[in-house]
């Protein structure tokens, strides 16, 4: 009996935090922090309003940010520009109905931030047992805790934070620590607190430049990495420490995409002011194994089978053969891009901003696309598909009014 494929069922599973179920969607990008639901699940064929949407529920306010599903919950941000006010969202995960709301900061917003931002452009990440939010406000980065009926247990502030565009970066959890950066013009810094209570246990400071990558943690030539673009470098570090495993030129200054790796290379982009695409070897040497010049700035890649594939910003789709970067296909997917690619088995979810849903095939021998419907008006945040569910925040107009909405889609 050749016991590979449980030995890597088994490593995978071990890899996986004991908190974060089959079925949960704890954080940003997905249990593996990689884009890949659980490739199991089963979904409608399509996402028609009226054939498959199990629940709506209207999200006050404007956020970008996409919730996360632990249990029997959903979690969300959310700002409200009259009011000032930055808050935490609970719905129950079967109805869509709200559980309760926290606002954590009131007051004190910025005068100004890119037309496309949002003061709650975050996804919260869940332990099991806590809720941890990254919101900027009163011109610094702060990280909020919440139990899990919402009670606040501590915040702490993280670093000056002076806006260049806005501020989009999610907490990431490792072992007893939440990892939070938070780049910009003034210096920044990549803080690990203790999950607890707050307590700062190292800190990175950081280049004076504005940046907006989220902490993303992987196992990568057989030790765990954190690694980040962006700030013109690759800097890879360790998460229990926050000591630099390895560093090296060869980002450009201002990224948005979250990290994705092989195992072996990590995979970077970014769009300011250079646009590129580039492999990295993690092994120390920091190599550039390839690179192009591809506009990936603001949605995070997929690495599937030995192949790399990307939504660009202006409405293609792409994929490289991850070892080498030669292009396999481009194919055309229309619109504008913000959110990321969702990977079920082999099939690749996308929605642009004009709420164009689209699904197509992660095939490198050609472009496929098997799916395409609208989902409202516009979507900025991307997709979460955990438990047979698809989660998609979208803008629709109600009596000339923009309004957000939260829908659950699944089959009935």
């Amino acid at each position: 009996m050749n016991s590979l494929p449980i030995l890597l069922v088994l490593t995978a599973f071990l890899a996986m935090p004991a908190y974060a179920g089959q079925n949960d969607w704890p954080w940003w990008r997905g249990p593996d922090r990689n884009g890949h639901a659980n490739p199991n699940q089963k979904l409608p064929a399509g996402l028609s309003a009226e054939e498959n949407t199990l629940w709506v529920t209207t999200i006050p306010g404007k956020g970008h940010g996409s919730p996360i599903v632990v249990g029997e919950r959903v979690y969300l941000v959310t700002a409200e520009g009259k009011a000032q006010t930055q808050s935490l969202l609970c719905l129950d995960r079967k109805t869509g109905k709200p559980v309760w709301s926290k606002v954590v900061h009131k007051g004190n917003f910025p005068k100004k931030i890119n037309g496309k931002a949002t003061h709650a452009s975050t996804s919260p990440a869940c332990d099991g047992e806590r809720l941890f939010v990254n919101f900027m406000n009163d011109g610094a980065v702060y990280t909020t805790a919440f139990d899990l009926a919402g009670t606040q247990l501590w915040q702490t502030r993280i670093t000056d934070y002076i806006v260049h565009q806005g501020f989009g970066s999610s907490p990431a959890i490792y072992q007893d620590l939440v990892i939070v950066s938070a780049d910009n013009k003034k210096g920044g810094a990549i803080c690990g607190m203790k999950r607890s209570n707050g307590d700062i246990v190292w800190k990175v400071e950081r280049p004076k430049m504005p940046n907006y990558v989220s902490p993303i943690i992987c196992k990568i030539k057989g030790r765990n990495q954190m690694v980040f673009s962006g700030c013109e470098q690759v800097l890879s570090l360790d998460p229990a420490t926050g000591r630099k495993l390895w560093e090296r030129e060869g980002s450009t200054t201002e990224t948005v995409t979250s990290i994705v790796t092989d195992g072996e290379r990590v995979f970077i982009s970014g769009g300011y002011p250079k646009n590129h695409v580039a492999a990295v070897e993690a092994d120390g040497s920091g190599k550039v194994v390839w690179k192009n010049i591809s506009r990936v700035y603001v949605p995070s890649m997929l690495v599937v089978d030995g192949h790399l594939y990307a939504v660009m910003d202006g409405g293609a789709a792409m994929c490289w053969d991850s070892k080498t970067g030669e292009r396999k296909w481009k194919g055309v997917l229309g619109g504008t891009f913000t959110s990321s690619p969702v990977l079920v088995g082999d099939d690749i979810h996308v929605i642009n901003e004009n709420g164009e849903y689209s699904v197509f095939k992660a095939n490198p021998a050609k472009f496929e696309r098997i799916h395409k419907e609208s989902l409202g008006e516009q979507v900025f945040a991307t997709p979460v598909i955990c438990g047979g569910r698809f989660y998609a925040r979208v803008v629709e107009s109600v009596n000339d009014e923009r309004v957000e909405k939260l829908y659950c889609f699944g089959a009935r």
